[in-house]
């Protein structure tokens, strides 16, 4: 079992930067896919940005790329997400979750609590 705990988040005007974090516990982080998702009211839940085990390859939806980067320190067991020049559309719930495929494009074997992104003036 893999729990994760996602913080980082809070109230941002549009332009400025915000930087998740996803701490994972247990000793195989290492071998696990890891993505950030995240849901507005009234929206589905979408994916943002996965990175595969070794962190060799990244992925971005399009409405965020040039704009966040994930990235991950398999000695710290932590993933993060930065977004820079947010826009008030990228208000959202994000989560964090895991994948035991360590190459996984879509990670949702583990999820964590959410946190709250808000972007306003």
């Amino acid at each position: 079992q893999v729990q994760l705990v996602e913080s980082g988040g809070g109230l941002v005007q549009p332009g400025g930067s915000l930087r998740l974090s996803c701490a994972a516990s247990g000793s195989i982080f290492g071998r696990y896919a890891m993505g950030w998702y995240r849901q507005a009211p009234g929206k589905q839940r979408e994916l943002v940005a996965t990175i595969t085990d070794n962190a060799r390859s990244a992925n971005y939806a399009d409405s965020v790329k040039g704009r966040f980067t994930i990235s991950r320190d398999n000695a710290k067991n932590t993933v993060y997400l930065q977004m820079n020049s947010l826009k008030p559309e990228d208000t959202a719930v994000y989560y964090c979750a895991a994948d035991r495929d360590g190459t996984s494009w879509y990670p949702r074997d583990y999820w964590g609590q959410g946190t709250q992104v808000t972007v306003s003036s």
